[in-house]
């Protein structure tokens, strides 16, 4: 299918598209005259992406589990990755790997969560009072109701 109807398939953008192609998250098969050509196994693929993204990792984190996953012999890639544990040579395994791109985007998101409301606190203190002055002196002037 061409680039439209694989951007309609998945609920993204031909320029998604392009973009995750460049971004190493898909590689798509071209037609002789040079257009993308992409098959129902890519739209599952984009779709597992959109989700990895909207979940919360980012570009590198899902290309990251894309190149573990395309190293992955042809007859283990359907492997659940509860089954598949620690390679031999001592490397992260199928499940290991994804476990600790999770850990590591939530102990990210964790800092910058506390860095954040630090920041709140901070800011919340320091203009508070200034803020509530200034508006005080920008309110019109009350004057007594005629009685």
């Amino acid at each position: 299918m061409r680039i439209g109807d694989a951007a309609a398939a998945t609920g993204l953008t031909p320029r998604a598209l392009r973009y995750y192609e460049q971004r190493g998250l898909l590689t798509t098969r071209r037609t002789p005259s040079g257009h993308r050509d992409y098959t129902p196994e890519d739209v599952r693929h984009l779709r597992a992406v959109r989700e990895l993204l909207a979940a919360g990792l980012t570009i590198e984190d899902v290309r990251t589990l894309v190149a573990a996953l395309a190293a992955l012999p042809q007859d283990r890639r359907g492997v659940s990755p509860t089954t598949a544990g620690p390679r031999a040579d001592g490397e992260p395994g199928l499940c290991t790997l994804p476990n600790m791109i999770v850990r590591r985007r939530l102990a990210y998101l964790d800092e910058r969560i506390e860095r954040l409301t630090r920041l709140r606190g901070g800011l919340a203190q320091r203009v508070g009072g200034p803020l509530r002055d200034l508006g005080r002196d920008l309110a019109p002037a009350r004057t007594p109701a005629a009685g």
